[in-house]
């Protein structure tokens, strides 16, 4: 649908007045004379603050202040479908937006500037965290809140309360050193089960009633705003709003000129009517609703989460980088896991082995993946299949909810890690399974997916079955297709690999090659394995 439906479909008012040239009140420009020939300006409107822009727009009207030298005519339409419709160049776009944040403005550039700011801010509203007390086992940070506790998001890619939350974490970066690690920890598998959705969060209000239901510790990112209306519809829901302490960010509803004609006399409309809302009566209506001031005041009535620390908004291509970032770890994995089961991998490293901690560390991550997540499993050694063959399909690539058995896919996928520990013996003939295990990938190859073949490995045989690197290069280099691109990820372990010959195979199918040093560091390199996308 274009955006002109939109604003047909969204509620709206059609109201005239006059229009001031400057924040003073005095008459000038547009504003001057009788405004015989009154401009017409469409505002959209983030639909939470649209009946307190179109009451402004009515008083305006209503006072009937020398003549109508602009006729306003107010939608609720959401913030990311105008950033689109701005960014395609549709020409039926508003004349004025209003989203909820400033972040729309950089992804409305229509490629030849972005819109122009003509108010910074009409109102604002605090990102918040809602849950019940079970749902707060920690408080210091956002990161800490989302790693202890279950945290349903918006959509990040088109609200600005769930981009706001990924952004939190970045921002209070500053104060907890929270290092990429960290954050992948928390980060992969939250996007991870969110991509899994049939569809993203769009409805703040089921959400909360999610929530409220008690099913476990769930927290949910919303502005101060979404909760205080929420609280006045059920205000026995159990439901509490926090700040975490390192602060948080806020939603600052900035006046935008998006008109292609006479975009001075609609930014000078636009000016006026943003002064209305600042007069006593819209300011009250506005903090009635459960907006603060531009200075980010707490709320009368004791309402809301009060004084708040305000962080530092992140800087566009930082902001920019944090979403593009959640879209590519949402998407869904078709994968092949491919662990060395060579006699190396029994090499002690010190109370345990290489082999005990691949087989914990993957069946742990095997638990990191959402349930339309398809993942397989092979064996890597000369031993376990017999004669002229280096490996051994262990579980083919499903979805890790299919029923298997009496099972499902993720329970055979654990339960066959676990076993590997009886098929250790045998050299590692790498090159040899990593071209049928790059080839079994491409061939099931899954569009609406990230493609990848994982290895784990403590080293390997260079001769066996005669192939080289050089001659396994090439041939994936033959194998390559740009439209069905198979990742390859290495994990090396331990002192004896060959990393740049791994580094080179990864960079080969533009993957990624990780070493773990040390058991100690392999979960987190698996982490970010999963991560890399």
């Amino acid at each position: 649908m274009t955006l002109s439906g939109l604003l047909v479909l969204a509620l709206g008012g059609v109201f005239a007045i006059r229009s001031f040239g400057s924040d003073d009140g005095n008459a000038s420009g547009a504003g001057a004379g009788n405004c015989d020939e009154p401009i017409r300006v469409t505002v959209a409107v983030a639909p939470e603050l649209q009946p307190q822009i179109e009451a402004a727009a009515k008083s305006l009207h209503g006072r009937g202040e020398g003549g109508a030298c602009a006729i306003f005519k107010v939608s609720a339409t959401s913030s990311a479908e105008v950033a689109s419709a701005v960014a395609i160049g549709d020409k039926n776009r508003p004349d004025l937006w209003v989203p909820d944040s400033t972040l729309w403005v950089a992804r409305a550039d229509d490629g030849q500037m972005p819109p122009a700011v003509a108010v910074p801010s009409l109102a604002s509203s605090p990102l918040v965290l809602v849950g019940t007390e079970e749902s707060f086992a920690t408080r210091g940070s956002w990161l800490e809140v989302f790693g202890k506790a279950q945290a349903n998001l918006l959509d990040p890619l088109t609200t600005s309360a769930g981009a706001g939350a990924l952004l939190a974490i970045q921002a209070e970066r500053t104060k907890t050193s929270a290092s990429d690690p960290q954050v992948a920890q928390v980060l992969v598998p939250l996007a991870q089960r969110h991509g899994s959705l049939a569809k993203p969060y769009t409805d703040i209000e089921g959400l909360f009633n999610q929530a409220a239901a008690g099913d476990g510790p769930v927290v949910i990112p919303a502005t101060e705003q979404a909760f205080v209306r929420f609280q006045q519809k059920r205000p026995d829901s159990g439901l509490q709003a926090l700040v975490p302490s390192t602060g948080t960010l806020a939603l600052d509803y900035p006046m935008v000129v998006t008109a292609k004609d006479n975009a001075n006399k609609v930014g000078e409309a636009g000016k006026r009517l943003a002064q209305e809302l600042r007069a006593d009566a819209p300011a009250q209506a506005l903090d009635q609703a459960g907006f603060r001031s531009t200075t980010n005041d707490p709320l009368s009535g004791g309402r809301g989460v009060g004084d708040i620390t305000l962080l530092t908004k992140p800087e566009t291509p930082v902001a920019q980088k944090t979403l593009q970032r959640w879209a590519t770890l949402a998407l869904s994995s078709h994968s092949l896991l491919v662990i060395d089961a060579s006699s190396s991998m029994l090499t002690p490293v010190g109370n345990t082995t290489w082999m005990d901690v691949t087989t914990q560390t993957a069946q742990a991550g095997v638990r990191l993946f959402p349930g339309n997540a398809q993942l397989g499993l092979w064996v890597l050694s000369t031993k376990v299949s017999g004669p002229n063959r280096d490996w051994a399909p262990l579980v083919p690539i499903r979805p890790l909810d299919t029923r298997v058995g009496a099972g499902t896919q993720r329970q055979e996928l654990v339960r066959q890690v676990g076993a590997m520990k009886a098929k250790v013996g045998g050299s590692t003939g790498l090159f040899d399974a990593l071209l049928a295990a790059y080839r079994t990938v491409q061939d099931g190859y899954d569009q609406r997916s990230v493609n990848a073949v994982v290895f784990f490995t403590d080293g390997f045989s260079p001769n066996v079955r005669g192939l080289s690197l050089a001659d396994t290069l090439k041939t994936l280099q033959h194998l390559r297709d740009p439209a069905r691109p198979v990742r390859v990820i290495m994990i090396g372990m331990g002192p004896n690999v060959d990393t740049a010959a791994l580094e080179q195979i990864a960079r080969t199918t533009g993957g990624r090659n990780y070493l773990a040093r040390t058991p100690a560091d392999i979960k987190q390199v698996f982490i970010d394995a999963v991560g890399s996308r």
